[in-house]
């Protein structure tokens, strides 16, 4: 008798939700102030004028806010994920790319990721759309992970390895090393334009650094895409004898070439970036290069899991690693399950950095945190990404149907209809400026 493949369930609907206030979901920046995050002195494109260099809220690191996708399927089965993106996302979710996913088999992610990328070549490619994407390629891992009944990582090949070691991103190494995490990275406090005493100020932070660490506990250095090449050979230059274990992000994304220059100069020094690159056209052109030493894509901005597996190959390829940046479980469930994933970054969310918080908030009941600098694959074995909604979480949910398809307004009589007339075609601009102010609490 011949066998049958089972049915398998085909995706129903597309929900997506605004997450008001401040400290849930996948913007890591919209956070509450006085965090090291966006209140400590952090070089940044924008640190050239004096009124953004104080906190990185003053230019907007944190103005789209975050957001909550959930994909269910025809047996009532649902994949979430949250991402940053706040009410743009959810637009584009519904009025662009929800085509190519009602009634489609979840199962088919590089078909859906293909459909998704090519249909909004003409506007996106890089940033906010790609991300948007992203998270939706998130989802639905989660869910066919949920349909399969195991976790993510075991769908892509399984375990590469029984533990998962993280550095930690944050404002005080000496306290990464305290928490157990084998290495730390600190953010660059100055920028070119502060001159000779901000070069010279930045050397000293970093000497503070080493010599509270000791000389054997790793150093990485975040420049955040604010330095230029001659500063950041320089500076490369005067700080060789604190054994910086790399330089990270010190460059424009678009300056390839840069990378290259910096890489001649320094041929014996590792140099990283990624995080702000998109899809595997993106990384192509810094993989091929061989100017990097490790990259570090963000799997909630470059594509998602199916297109961070196609950079992971291109990369094993060459030899270099792959590092991605943040992201929590999602990151998690991949680098343990790759043979060029060496280890994982924590992004310290406690508003000090000083103490190992869930990457995204509040919002989910039960999110992995390394305890001691690690994780085992015990940690992860939950159907999906293994995330569970806090129902406390729930109250901060603002369904994109609110923006999308505002209430219908009461019929006014006529003598009234003249005096409500602004009041009535303000409504949904009133909608978002309570969902703005939300994410400014």
């Amino acid at each position: 008798m011949a066998s049958s493949v089972r049915d398998f369930p085909t995706i129903k609907a597309i929900r997506s939700f605004i997450i008001g206030g401040v400290g849930s979901g996948g913007d890591y920046h919209n956070v509450k102030g006085g965090h090291w995050l966006i209140d400590s002195d952090i070089s940044t494109p924008c640190s050239i004028w004096d009124q953004y260099k104080k906190s990185r809220t003053s230019w907007g690191i944190n103005v789209l806010g975050s957001f909550l996708i959930e994909i269910e399927a025809t047996d009532g089965t649902v994949g979430i994920a949250t991402g940053f993106g706040g009410p743009p996302a959810c637009w584009l979710i519904h009025q662009h790319f929800e085509r190519f996913l009602i009634g489609a088999d979840p199962r088919n992610t590089n078909l859906l990721f293909e459909q998704m990328y090519r249909a909004s070549m003409f506007y996106g490619r890089k940033g906010l759309p790609v991300a948007i994407i992203s998270v939706i390629d998130l989802a639905l891992w989660d869910l066919l992970g949920k349909l399969r009944n195991e976790p993510v990582y075991k769908l892509i090949g399984g375990a590469a390895r029984e533990r998962l070691d993280f550095y930690c991103t944050g404002p005080e190494p000496m306290a990464a090393k305290s928490m157990g995490f084998w290495g730390a990275k600190v953010p660059l406090p100055y920028c070119p334009a502060d001159g000779h005493v901000g070069l010279r100020k930045n050397v000293e932070f970093l000497r503070k650094h080493r010599e509270s660490v000791g000389p054997d506990f790793p150093i990485m250095v975040d420049c955040y895409m604010s330095l230029n090449v001659s500063y950041t050979i320089e500076i490369a230059d005067k700080c060789k004898d604190l054994d910086i274990n790399w330089w990270e992000e010190c460059l424009s994304p678009d300056d390839t070439d840069g990378f290259a220059q910096i890489k001649r100069a320094h041929p014996t020094l590792k140099f990283t970036t990624g995080e702000h690159e998109y899809s595997r056209y993106g990384f192509r052109k810094l993989i091929e290069g061989r100017n990097l030493d490790i990259i570090q894509p963000d799997v909630m901005w470059l594509g998602g899991l199916t297109e961070l597996l196609k950079v992971s190959a291109m990369a094993a390829a060459y030899d270099i690693p792959v590092v991605p940046h943040a992201s929590g479980p999602y990151s998690y469930h991949f680098v343990i399950s790759q043979p060029n994933t060496p280890f994982q970054e924590y992004l310290a969310n406690s508003p000090d950095g000083k103490s190992v918080l869930p990457v995204f908030g509040d919002l989910f009941l039960d999110e992995p945190i390394p305890t001691k600098g690690y994780l085992t694959t015990a940690d992860l074995d939950k159907p999906g990404f293994g995330l569970t909604l806090n129902p406390v979480a729930k109250a901060k949910l603002i369904p994109s149907s609110y923006l999308l398809n505002p209430p219908p307004v009461a019929a006014l009589k006529p003598a009234e209809a003249a005096s409500k007339e602004k009041e009535q075609t303000g409504l949904v601009e009133k909608l978002t400026e309570g969902v703005k102010g939300m994410n400014a609490i």
